[in-house]
């Protein structure tokens, strides 16, 4: 296939030189949207919505019909792929993921069950295949997990935490076990990468979303190791499928995260654009990272804003996102104001020019 025919997201990503940025939103599908609320209304169990392969096709294309950005993205949720595992997860709206059964003992993980997505989790590839069959070259089909630090947070602590004492704990009285689990979860989590890639996913994203509540000592120890170990067992197979790892909080560990092997990092909003490109490796490419706050703002604001993380990487591959998900409650005429801005940005940094 011809490589301009191939999706601009999929271009930028591969590091060849594109037009534009291209733009997507983590969290893209989901809350702020009327058409979503409206079918969690007729099916409030998130894990139906999730794992329901029709549920989860139709959330994931409504951002794309409403708005068409350049990637459009699997929903789902990092904790699916733990009941291949015999790790059972539900999540509750108000309350966030529950772990019924935290692991915090050695016989625990040792029971634990090699992760065979095909068997667990087909719905994945169902929905994948379709999304990449449903939207051809109008944009990147992107794939997601979640990283083995954030993952083995979750199912210790059992649930969200504010300040992670359990696994702490676990990781500084019973390292080895930790590390038990970390391996496991890393084995685990590049075979679902691979499946997902297997079945239509042209761009993945790895989230260590709690990775930014470790110490940069405790980062190498606990959560690097383990993002590069799913770097380099989908690598192996897949080598030009770019990953993109994102932390949220990650201003302390960024040029760590350059370092583990991911085409591109994600960056959060409390790190300046251009001082975040220039502590990352050259050939590294950037995502984010403006402000989810700043959708509350004037389309003004926002269109600014663009234009400045725009510039600001200008040089390096770059995909326009926000430096987390977009926010529930955000008015849905500023996300089309992002999406817009987004694609017009030559012109706009032309005009502010």
């Amino acid at each position: 296939m011809m490589s301009d025919s191939l999706p601009l997201l999929l271009r930028a990503a591969r590091g060849e030189s594109v037009e534009r940025p291209p733009v997507w939103m983590m969290r893209q599908a989901g809350r702020y949207m009327k058409v979503y609320r409206e079918l969690r209304d007729r099916h409030p169990s998130f894990r139906e919505r999730s794992e329901n392969p029709d549920l989860s096709y139709e959330i994931s294309m409504q951002p794309f019909e409403a708005f068409k950005p350049d990637g459009v993205i699997l929903f789902s949720d990092i904790l699916t792929p733990l009941p291949g595992m015999g790790i059972n997860f539900d999540i509750i709206e108000s309350k966030g993921p529950i772990i019924q059964d935290p692991i915090r003992e050695l016989n625990q993980i040792k029971q634990l069950r090699k992760l065979n997505p095909v068997e667990s989790m087909p719905f994945v590839g169902e929905v994948l295949t379709r999304l990449r069959q449903s939207v051809g070259n109008q944009a990147a089909v992107l794939g997601f997990v979640g990283a083995p630090w954030t993952l083995a947070a979750y199912v210790v602590e059992g649930k969200s935490s504010k300040n992670y004492a359990v696994i702490k704990a676990m990781a500084f009285r019973e390292p080895e076990l930790l590390h038990q689990l970390l391996d496991h979860f890393a084995q685990s989590i590049a075979e679902y990468l691979k499946y997902q890639i297997e079945s239509g996913a042209q761009v993945v994203q790895m989230f260590d979303s709690w990775a930014g509540q470790l110490s940069p000592i405790d980062y190498d120890t606990f959560a690097a190791p383990y993002q590069q170990k799913v770097v380099d067992l989908v690598k192996e197979s897949y080598p030009n499928t770019p990953m993109i790892l994102y932390i949220s909080g990650s201003a302390g560990v960024l040029e760590r995260m350059g370092k583990t092997g991911v085409d591109i990092v994600s960056l959060d909003w409390t790190v300046d654009m251009a001082e975040g490109c220039a502590r990352l490796p050259e050939g590294v490419g950037v995502q984010g990272n403006v402000d989810p706050g700043l959708l509350f703002g004037t389309p003004k604001a926002i269109r600014e804003r663009i234009v400045d993380a725009v510039q600001k990487a200008k040089g390096r591959t770059h995909i326009l996102n926000l430096g987390h998900g977009i926010l529930p409650g955000t008015p849905e005429e500023n996300a089309k104001v992002f999406f817009e801005a987004g694609k017009n940005v030559n012109e706009l940094i032309n005009t502010s020019s």
